[in-house]
């Protein structure tokens, strides 16, 4: 099992590592540019071209069953549960086979909805409580993935 976080702007690297430093996994911190980690021997940096979706098509490439993905990208997040691995928002929110397509429903309906100027700007701001959520989540899914 590994775990492969959509970095370029994710709020909780820090929690990501301290649920893989407990587990022993090794982390793919991929973005389009250089970042500011800390050294540690189970973080691999992986920077990919410039491009909309570079970060992604190598994460699609590199994940496989079992694994993890850390992700506010709904897209992303399907295209990895078709290979058969898990995807975690950074609020905590697991993607499933189950949710997945409302999930990109609801996607493509805000967007529409902002293009037109119905509603502005994005979701609520990101709190203590979402990483807190987050942490759990992330715990309780390396678990279960463990488990079989």
């Amino acid at each position: 099992m590994k775990i492969f976080v959509d970095a370029d702007a994710c709020p909780v690297k820090d929690e990501v590592l301290r649920v893989a430093d407990r587990h022993d996994l090794v982390v793919h911190m991929v973005a389009n540019s250089w970042m500011r980690l800390d050294d540690h021997p189970l973080i691999k940096r992986v920077i990919v071209s410039e491009g909309p979706d570079a970060a992604d098509d190598w994460i699609v490439e590199n994940v496989t069953q079992g694994d993890i993905v850390i992700t506010a990208d709904i897209p992303l997040a399907s295209r990895v549960l078709k290979k058969g691995a898990a995807a975690l928002s950074g609020t905590g929110k697991p993607f499933t086979d189950d949710n997945i397509g409302m999930a990109l429903a609801m996607r493509d309906l805000n967007a529409e909805l902002r293009d037109s100027g119905t509603i502005r700007g994005g979701g609520p701001a990101f709190s203590a409580k979402d990483r807190s959520r987050f942490l759990n989540e992330l715990e309780n899914m390396v678990q279960r993935l463990k488990r079989g």
